[in-house]
Parts: C-alpha cells; structure tokens; sequence
C-alpha cells in the first residue's frame, strides 16, 4: 500500500515519520525551509526521553507522482480543498481519504469532491515544527480516532497497526470528532478575541466560556449527537492547563499569519439549526480583525 501525507507539520510529520520507521510506503508533502531540511538531512523526531531519525521521502506537492491507495490531509483546514485537487489526478474510486485537520465537517468537504472512500477522523497530539525538519513532540498524549467506511477504516487501522500507533475507530465517529472539536473551536474563538492565554480566559470569562461551549453543544445535539457531558470536561481541562497555554489560531491572529476561522468558530456562527448569539458576535470581530 502506498500512502500520501499531506501537511508536514506536528500532526502529519509525526505519522510520516512513524509510517517511515515501520517500513510502510509513504510519500510526504511539505514545502519551504522545512521540506528542505527534510530532503537533505531526514526527519528527525524529539520526544520528552528520546529523539529519533528517519529517511522520508518529501516532496513539495508539485512533484506528485504515481498511484496512492490513501491519502492523510494534514494540512490546515483552509487548504483541504487545494490539497485535494493536487493529489486528485493520483487517485481513483479505490483510494481512501482521510482530513486530520481541525473541524468537524472536514469528511463532508472531502466527500463533496471526491469518489473515493472518504473517513472521518481525528488525532490528539502536542507536537510542532521545533526547527527546519525537528518536531518536537511532548508528553505520552498519541490517539488517533477515525471511521466511517468499513473496508477504508480496516485498511487504515493495519497502517496504524503496523506503525505502533496508538488508534481508536468508535462506532459513533462524529460524537468522537465533536469531543475534541468543542474545546478547540471555544477556546480558539476565545483566546484569539481576548488575545489572552486559555488560563487567563477561564479566570476572568468564566460565563463566557460555559455558555460558548453550550451553544457548540447546541449545534452539534442539532446534528444529532449528544455532546453535553463534554461542556463540563471542557471546563475542567481548561482549569489544569498551564498558565501560558494557547490555541494555534490565537498564535496565527498575533503573527498575521491565516487563520481556521471558519472552521472553528464560522462554523458554528453560520449553523442555521440553532441560535448561537455568542459565537456570532466573536466570529464577527474575528473576521474583521482578520481584514
């Protein structure tokens, strides 16, 4: 099986290399400085206790070739669709897909596109670029969730096998993608709109906090899954994290830099099956702040 990783980042560097290590065939995309260093020194890995190298194969996206039977988008949610239409000519209707990115539609955008079988998933992982070809990955925290179409989720599931990692493939997949979602959609919009550390927002927006998270759960019950107990595990995550902990889209607001937005909070300011005045009013803020 030959198998595509989008997105050279915390996330997709890390199954890369995992999948090099164990000996799967797989190509992973990247681009600039990072990809650079990858091609001509390999991928290194640093983890709390040990550090670790692998030769990958890693092309800028352009240099495409041949045949996948699946692809892992790990890239950030806005460039899922032109990450698609890069690899589309490479696959066929036996091929298997499957987004990483944050969000919890990511399946639906994908399945939108595209005739292959299309997964719905997503991973827990504190990992990022250290340096040009270095992730550093901190703590024990690895869990993949995904499913969806049962041959595809089989044929992914031996990959992860194969390359040790820690997986899950629940029978409610959108339920499993809701539990991470509701946290990183609130405390995204949050932490970008106050400009303010996750411990700081807890602190001094308490109610704000609380009620943002109901609205998302709101939205999702109007999906059909019950995410409520998940309200209270936000909190209580929140209330033990470190004091300077953050959200990656706060980071990309104070770099400039483009943001998951619409996926994390548009999302659910758009929803049309429920009332979401809180999130409304940030999402507007946000996307003027964005310009």
């Amino acid at each position: 099986m030959r198998v595509a990783v989008i997105g050279l980042g915390g996330v997709g560097a890390y199954l890369a290399a995992s999948f090099a290590k164990a000996g799967i065939d797989v190509v992973g995309f990247g681009r600039g400085e990072h990809l650079a260093a990858i091609q001509k020194d390999g991928l290194r890995i640093v983890e709390d206790h040990q550090e670790w190298r692998v030769d990958l194969d890693a092309r800028a996206i352009a240099d495409v070739d041949g045949y996948f039977d699946g692809v892992l988008f790990c890239v950030k949610s806005y460039d899922l669709e032109d990450a698609y239409r890069a690899i589309e000519p490479f696959i066929d209707e036996k091929s298997f897909l499957i987004s990483f990115s944050n969000g919890v539609n990511n399946g639906d955008r994908l399945r939108a596109l595209s005739s292959a079988a299309v997964l719905d998933g997503a991973v827990y992982i504190l990992s990022h670029i250290q340096e040009a070809g270095v992730i550093r990955k901190k703590g024990k925290v690895f869990a993949a969730v995904f499913g969806g179409d049962a041959a595809a989720t089989q044929k992914l599931a031996l990959l992860f096998e194969q390359a040790a990692l820690r997986y899950k493939t629940p029978s409610d997949i959108k339920k499993a993608l809701y539990k991470k979602y509701i946290f990183i959609a609130a405390f995204a919009t949050l932490t970008s709109y106050y400009d303010k550390p996750i411990a700081a927002i807890y602190k001094e927006h308490f109610l704000e906090v609380k009620a943002l998270l109901e609205e998302i759960a709101a939205v999702a019950k109007a999906e059909g899954v019950d995410i409520d107990d998940e309200v209270q595990k936000a909190l209580d995550t929140a209330a033990k994290l470190p004091s300077d902990a953050s959200t990656s889209m706060h980071l990309d607001f104070q770099n400039n830099k483009q943001t998951e937005l619409e996926s994390l909070s548009g999302y659910i300011a758009k929803n049309k099956a429920v009332a979401t005045p809180l999130m409304e009013k940030f999402y507007k803020q946000l996307s003027s702040k964005k310009g």
